[in-house]
Parts: C-alpha cells; structure tokens; sequence
C-alpha cells in the first residue's frame, strides 16, 4: 500500500505538472516546465503559484527519491559485492554505497545542463537494453537447456550489435549536446 500511494501521488504530480504547464504557457512549455517558472508569469499572484509550483515538485522528490534510491543501493551492491551478506549487516558499505550513489547524483545534477539531455542518454540505453540485450540475455542464460547453438549465436550477434548502435546513438546525442554549446570549434 505504502509504495503504490507513493506511486500514484508521485504519477498524480506528473501529469498535473505537465497538464496544468500547457494550459498556462501553451505551445511556450520549455522541455523543462520548471524553467517556465523562473519569470514573471504577469497574472495576478504569480509569484504565489511559481512557490507553489516549485514546493510541489520538492515534495515530489522528496518522495520519490527514496522508492527509487533504495532499491538501486541494493543492486548496486549485490552488482559489486555478489557474494557478501545482506547490505543491512555492514555500516561500512551501505555509508559508502550511499556516499558514491549521492556523488554521483550531485555530480550529475550540477552538470547535466537540462532534464531533456538526460532523458536523450537515458532513453537511448533503455530503449536498447529492454529491446535487445535483456531478451538475449535470457536466451544466453538459458537454465533448461532450450536454446540451440544458433540461438545463442543469434543473441550474441544481438548484444554486439545492440552495443554497436547504442554507442552509435550516445555519440551522436553527445555530439549535438556538445555542438549546442559550441565546445567543438567549427
């Protein structure tokens, strides 16, 4: 109950974000609605609705944040150390997981100029490992037995080539971001 009241109020705040951003900018909605905010919105308490917009997306990630960030700490170390005990036994890990996870994500969100930049690497990796890599994974896994050696050739010529393009498409939204903010001189 707990996890999905938080998914549904966290779901609830998103699409009020999203609907209630286009009916006051229209077709001016930045991909980022919260740099929407950052003027004078010129109605009456609009000073009032941009704090109220900016404390209901806090209390968004204020919410969020946690669903999301233990179980990624739990996967994390069970990537890293496969064959410890359970992460709960070991203040020392469990400081120092949290401690690269949270570096990472200040680190991130000081450089990441806006939220569709993100969402351009994270997509593209997505969209490959749930189309590609992790069905012929399975296959590769294969505990009964079922796949023939031309299977297993087939999803191994499916990750390669799933690697080979991401890296194709995190080139090419890296060398736009970088051609947009004029880092490469042409």
């Amino acid at each position: 109950p707990v996890v999905r009241s938080a998914l549904t109020m966290c779901a609830s705040v998103y699409i009020m974000t999203s609907l209630f951003g286009y009916l006051l900018f229209g077709d001016g909605t930045l991909d980022d609605v919260l740099a929407n905010f950052d003027t004078n919105l010129g109605i009456p308490f609009g000073s009032v609705l941009n704090d109220a917009v900016r404390f209901s997306y806090a209390a968004h990630l204020m919410l969020v944040f946690p669903i999301v960030f233990y179980p990624l700490r739990v996967n994390i170390d069970g990537l890293l150390f496969p064959t410890a005990p359970s992460l709960t036994t070991s203040n020392l890990r469990i400081g120092s997981i949290t401690a690269g996870l949270i570096a990472v994500i200040f680190v991130g969100a000081n450089f990441i100029p806006s939220t569709w930049d993100a969402f351009q690497f994270t997509g593209a990796t997505a969209s490959v490992c749930i189309g590609f890599i992790f069905p012929s994974a399975v296959v590769l896994k294969d505990l009964r037995n079922l796949a023939t050696n031309r299977d297993k050739t087939i999803a191994i010529f499916m990750i390669v080539l799933a690697v080979f393009s991401n890296a194709i498409a995190i080139y090419s939204d890296a060398y736009a971001l970088f051609k947009k903010t004029h880092i490469f001189p042409m």
